[in-house]
């Protein structure tokens, strides 16, 4: 019997706040929303920036892309080195004093050493000394998308010295699983260990001085690498650090990289372990914190980030740049903005959502995947993004029939503010609407908001649109006036304000990416009243009705997770140490394995994937 798997379950941080509650999509339509649900997400924001009193105005400022901020580095004065050649002024010689312990390990050819105390000596060279004089410089790129001001991770849990991408992990995935409304043990106990799946990672590891930023400056910098650097930089330490320290699972786990299509790749293992029970619970997300001086520059340097300059002469202004609309999708644009974010999805099977009574926020109807084919440079777009945004609308036409695709979905655009990007994509889009038969079918650009948190920019998109089947809202392309008259769109309707729309109205959401080297992905999210008419024709009226008593005590448990944490308590999930269990307190036999403090065991009796072929009597 076919597994439909649910989002049951959601949270993370990107910069316009907390994902769970629908906070951070609300920040994007908060001129829009009624006054409750926005006073509601300003007191969640002034929780997050540890502001003592609601200050709209500063928490307007201090979300969102904007200018960088010096908790991060400080933009105009970057520390670099400047190499020059010493060149001695008498009979050719160098002459200069240094402490003893400062002197190098390997004395170089043509030093001369005198003592003048036990503690310092004075050293002559006789020929040229190359040196390298600290400096600074100032960045070309001064907008990116920022977590909110004064949001602080490493002070929420025992951060022993994690990479910034790390310390979003352990919060984001906290916050989903907070957001569940369910004791996580529960579920533990219901299906077993080997039945949860855990499917993360980052696209470049962990670049900033915690990881591998650290350990390749180290020795340039007369620093000691520590021993966390190498171990802690790694792109699959995202999912490491979830099995190990939050959820304590042995169940499969993985870490599939594709660029910027990095979520959706480790959405796609979670659905494929549902809907071939191999998991019944998969717990999907990315993590990325790219905003560095280092990975700026590698950026700019290929020509893909928004230099300030050349935001300015699109604006025609001098001075001044306009920071928060620096991300302009479909626009005329002069590149992308970096970001950093962490989002994490729940899912479950459609059988054990309605057991434990989760709320369902949507399901996955498919995620496509395919290569560019041949290409002229590896960043270069190609033809991968037509198949499997093709087959995303194929999938939603088979399940849900031709009007769902033609005149009840819209597109979630990667919309990255290159101006390559906005004819590529919007080719790809627009030709394939049309194929479809949509007349105008609308598209969202998030990234105008929230810049491209490269490996988490699709987990940002679906937490985006699981806000507009809560609120009804769209949120608009606000950095924009117009559309670019490159931009093709005959058959879509790019949303340069917000839409209001019927969430009932809207059955399904393509979620597209696009990433370097070729690597596309397409998700098809369905809505969660067709996931509930879809589980009402499986599994009857009765049982329905059953969840939804569950579900009011889950409800009640979500709103009280709420407040707490609007209210400034963090229950970050950290458990170092803790529940460590010994191979030696196993129950092994040849038919199951049994973990100390869980009812249910893990099956050794395999079926034979191969019965056809099997040589076995």
């Amino acid at each position: 019997m076919s597994r439909l798997p649910v989002i049951v379950g959601f949270g993370g941080i990107n910069p316009a706040g907390r994902s769970s509650g629908h906070h951070g999509y609300r920040r994007m339509v908060i001129d829009r929303i009624d006054t409750t649900l926005a006073d509601s997400t300003y007191q969640s924001l002034a929780s997050l920036m540890n502001l003592q009193a609601i200050d709209k105005e500063y928490i307007l400022d201090h979300t969102l892309v904007r200018k960088i901020e010096n908790n991060l580095f400080d933009p105009s004065a970057i520390r670099i080195n400047k190499t020059a050649q010493l060149k001695g002024t008498q009979d050719k010689k160098l002459t200069f004093q240094i402490k003893r312990k400062e002197l190098p390990r390997n004395i170089p050819p043509g030093w001369t050493i005198k003592e003048i105390t036990h503690a310092l000596v004075q050293i002559t060279i006789d020929q040229d000394m190359e040196i390298l004089f600290p400096d600074h410089r100032i960045s070309k790129v001064q907008s990116a998308g920022q977590l909110p001001s004064g949001f602080e991770p490493e002070k929420l849990y025992q951060a022993r010295n994690h990479p910034r991408g790390l310390q979003l992990t352990v919060y984001a995935a906290s916050d989903a699983l907070n957001s569940l409304g369910i004791q996580w043990n529960d579920v533990r106990q219901k299906i077993p260990a080997d039945q949860i799946s855990v499917y993360a990672s980052s696209a470049m590891g962990q670049l900033d001085l915690n990881g591998a930023g650290g350990m390749l400056q180290s020795s340039l910098l007369g620093k000691r690498v520590s021993s966390k650097n190498c171990a802690l930089s790694l792109a699959e330490m995202t999912a490491d650090f979830v099995n190990a320290y939050i959820l304590g699972s042995v169940g499969t786990t993985g870490a599939n990289i594709g660029a910027c299509a990095t979520f959706l790749y480790n959405l796609r293992q979670g659905i494929f372990d549902i809907r071939s029970g191999k998991s019944r619970a998969v717990l999907v997300g990315a993590s990325e914190a790219p905003i560095t001086p280092e990975v700026i520059e590698g950026y700019r340097t290929m020509g893909a980030l928004a230099e300030d300059h050349n935001l300015n002469k699109l604006d025609n202004r001098e001075g001044a740049t306009d920071h928060a609309r620096a991300c302009r999708p479909f626009g005329e644009n002069c590149g992308f903005t970096l970001s950093e974010s962490s989002q994490f999805i729940i899912l479950f099977d459609d059988e054990l959502a309605l057991e434990m009574g989760t709320n369902i926020y949507g399901g996955i109807a498919d995620v496509f995947v395919n290569a560019d084919g041949f290409k002229k440079s590896i960043p270069g777009p190609g033809i991968g993004n037509y198949v499997t945004m093709g087959k995303a609308m194929g999938v939603v036409r088979s399940i849900l029939g031709e009007d769902a695709v033609k005149a009840r979905s819209y597109i979630q655009a990667h919309g990255t503010s290159t101006p390559q990007n906005r004819v590529t994509e919007s080719h790809i889009l627009n030709e394939l609407a049309k194929v479809f038969g949509a007349k105008k079918m609308p598209v969202a650009g998030i990234k105008a908001y929230l810049g491209h948190s490269l490996a988490t920019a699709s987990g940002d998109q679906i937490v985006a649109t699981l806000g507009t089947w809560e609120h009804g809202i769209i949120p608009g392309i606000n950095t924009v006036d117009q559309i670019a008259d490159d931009v093709h769109h005959s058959h879509l309707d790019i949303l340069l304000d917000h839409k209001e729309v019927d969430p009932k109205q809207i059955d399904a959401c393509f979620i597209n990416t696009k990433g370097f080297g070729g690597n596309n992905a397409t998700a098809a999210i369905l809505s969660p009243d067709v996931v509930k008419n879809m589980m009402t024709k499986k599994h009857g009226k009765q049982s329905l009705s059953q969840w939804q008593g569950i579900n009011e005590s889950v409800k009640e448990k979500i709103r009280e997770y709420d407040e707490k944490t609007n209210a400034g308590e963090n229950n970050l999930i950290y458990k170092f140490g803790v529940g460590v269990v010994d191979g030696k307190e196993l129950k092994i036999d040849s038919d199951k394995i049994t973990i100390p403090g869980l009812r249910q065991s893990i099956n050794l009796q395999v079926d034979n994937p191969y019965d056809d072929m099997s040589t076995s009597e």
